[in-house]
């Protein structure tokens, strides 16, 4: 049960990460329509380096608990967070190719974490 606490923390991490890229593109988005003068800018700048913050200090914690090439191996699936994201936020397509790129990772994943 500790474990599955631990890979819960691990990925809860990772989401956290993949908010950075979140917060990115909403800046980009502002800075394209209204400039340095766009106050949306700078919030969204903001919420970037403190996500990426409290992801380090949280990062830090969490690897603890894993080995490395496990740890880093689980930090992949943040390229299926940022497909979700694109997705459910920006109303971006998923095409054939994001689909057979995420399974190529999840199963990569899977087995590094089988040999764990």
């Amino acid at each position: 049960m500790t474990k599955l606490k631990d890979y819960i923390q691990l990925h809860l991490n990772i989401l956290l990460f993949s908010l950075t890229s979140v917060f990115s593109k909403f800046a980009s988005v502002y800075y394209n329509k209204e400039g340095l003068t766009s106050p949306l800018l700078y919030v969204f700048l903001f919420l970037m380096i403190a996500n990426c913050g409290i992801y380090a200090i949280a990062w830090q914690q969490v690897i603890k608990k894993f080995s490395l090439s496990t740890a880093y191996a689980n930090k992949s699936v943040y390229l299926l967070w940022s497909q979700v994201w694109a997705v459910i936020i920006f109303h971006e397509n998923l095409s054939i190719q994001n689909i057979i790129g995420i399974l190529i990772v999840l199963i990569g994943v899977w087995t590094v974490q089988k040999y764990e």
